[in-house]
């Protein structure tokens, strides 16, 4: 079975994607909910979240989203912190959720925004990056998500690896930009996968 990576900067459209891999029966592991997941769900990287941000990262069972996000905006060290601890649970579950799939199926996606700078895509088989110019990428984020403005959206973005160094890096690159037939482009790359 392959062990495909799917992603792509904030705004390009993976969850999109990632539906149509699904659609044509592709079993999809999407990591960054994953680790949402485990943070309030694994008991062993709670301890560790606990131990490293003390008590207060937690309001009851549930991460104090708050809190976390105020330790890690303007910290590279701290939000690195927080990666070295979740990046190796979400390897964990992904180990085990990839014993659960058919045996018979050609390939898997994992899905995750981070799998270049998380060093995961270093487990996989091949990458597939989802692209899309700029100007697309903050429009869709800021419908997406209202709470954010313009200058965040824009400093999520710097700080995420740059779009030309991910293509580089890819085996196969799906441009979601409106012009070209997604469904078309992910077909082709799953006739590919499939007669691999």
């Amino acid at each position: 079975m392959l062990k495909i990576g799917i992603t792509g900067g904030i705004g390009v459209g993976k969850s999109v994607v990632c539906k149509i891999f699904s659609t044509i029966g592709i079993a999809i592991y999407d990591a960054d909910t994953r680790a949402k997941w485990l943070m309030t769900n694994d008991k062993i990287l709670i301890a560790a979240i606990k131990n490293t941000f003390g008590e207060n990262a937690y309001i009851g069972n549930e991460i104090h989203r708050d809190f976390m996000i105020s330790q890690i905006l303007g910290s590279p060290q701290t939000a690195k912190e927080l990666e070295t601890l979740v990046h190796p649970a979400v390897g964990r579950d992904f180990a085990h959720w990839i014993t659960e799939q058919k045996a018979n199926t050609k390939y898997i996606l994992k899905e995750a925004a981070l799998l270049y700078e998380a060093g995961s895509y270093k487990e996989l088989d091949k990458i597939i990056v989802v692209t899309a110019d700029l100007e697309t990428r903050i429009t869709r984020v800021l419908q997406r998500d209202v709470h954010r403005n313009r200058q965040q959206v824009e400093t999520i973005i710097a700080k995420q690896m740059p779009e030309s160094e991910k293509i580089r890096k890819a085996d196969f690159v799906i441009v979601n930009d409106d012009t070209k037939s997604l469904i078309k482009q992910v077909l082709e790359i799953h006739k590919y996968l499939y007669v691999s």
